[in-house]
């Protein structure tokens, strides 16, 4: 049985006259008749009594008419959604994020991408860089976004957001007052750190800042958020050395001051698996424009 044979039937069922069904397809008499043959033997039952009165449904063909259509609708459907998939209009996209996102325009973003894409459903899921990767790897994330550019050769990545890093301190700190701090005035500070295991670039990172002032820093805290290390600051805990975003997390208790002659930057990758095709995830990559050129002309 075939399609084919569903779409004759159904003409067929319609005009209960060959000849008008045969022009209503665009067929002559004698394929149209071939074809319901082939039908009614696949079937295995009479759809049509054929007399001098002319053509009548049989109880089988009525019953095979209402499942037909169904069956060519259902196909109908199928091959839209098809359609709409490979077009990259209607889909679901599990999207994996480092908590600073929120406050690095991801917000905003997934807006202006479901307001462009109603059609295409975010689920949203925060993990530090290392679990995305491992995520992507295994199929669990269509994409993610996380502090490394590190990342296995299956997966590809895109930068999209620099920015440098600022001292996190308690609001009642001695150098609270101070509208810029020198890194080296935190040595013998307890340090608040993003966990090595949960970044192992950003623990490297913060540590060679300090390493290059002449001090190692002294961890005394290591946890697996940026909002967890601003948390701990803000309750005296320690000072941190975090990506300027932060700023914006509004946490009450925790002071932000700018770092003199930082030059190692903040960054933020979007990542990916390179391979297979995904309309729906290439679509939402491409609106996250490498901000690194733009920064640059707009610092010039």
């Amino acid at each position: 049985m075939e399609f084919r044979h569903l779409r004759y039937f159904l003409v067929l069922a319609d005009e209960l006259h060959f000849g008008r069904a045969a022009r209503r397809l665009s067929i002559s008499q004698p394929p149209l008749s071939l074809n319901i043959q082939q039908l009614e033997a696949s079937v295995g039952a009479r759809l049509f009594e054929r007399d001098s009165k002319g053509v009548r449904l049989t109880a089988a063909g009525r019953a095979f008419r209402e499942s037909a259509t169904a069956l060519l609708a259902q196909a109908e459907e199928a091959r839209l959604l098809a359609r709409q998939i490979e077009a990259g209009a209607v889909g679901r996209l599990r999207v994996g994020f480092v908590g600073s996102m929120l406050y690095r325009g991801l917000p905003q973003k997934l807006q202006q991408f479901e307001a462009d894409q109603p059609g295409i459903q975010i689920a949203l899921t925060e993990l530090n860089s290392q679990e995305q990767i491992e995520a992507l790897l295994h199929g669990q994330l269509d994409v993610g976004f996380i502090h490394t550019s590190r990342v296995p050769d299956e997966l590809a990545t895109r930068l999209i957001h620099s920015e440098p890093f600022v001292c996190c301190m308690p609001a009642a700190h001695r150098l609270a007052s101070r509208r810029t701090i020198a890194l080296t005035e935190l040595r013998g500070e307890t340090f608040v750190l993003f966990s090595r295991n949960a970044s192992p670039d950003y623990y490297a990172r913060i540590v060679d800042m300090c390493a290059a002032e002449g001090f190692y820093p002294q961890i005394r805290h290591e946890v697996r958020h940026w909002l967890s290390v601003v948390s701990l600051v803000s309750q005296g805990m320690g000072v941190a050395v975090v990506p300027a975003a932060l700023r914006h997390s509004a946490l009450a208790g925790a002071a932000f001051r700018p770092l003199k002659h930082s030059t190692v930057p903040s960054e933020v990758y979007c990542v990916w698996k390179a391979a297979p095709d995904h309309p729906a995830r290439d679509r939402f990559v491409g609106i996250f424009a490498a901000p690194a050129a733009r920064q640059r002309s707009a610092q010039g």
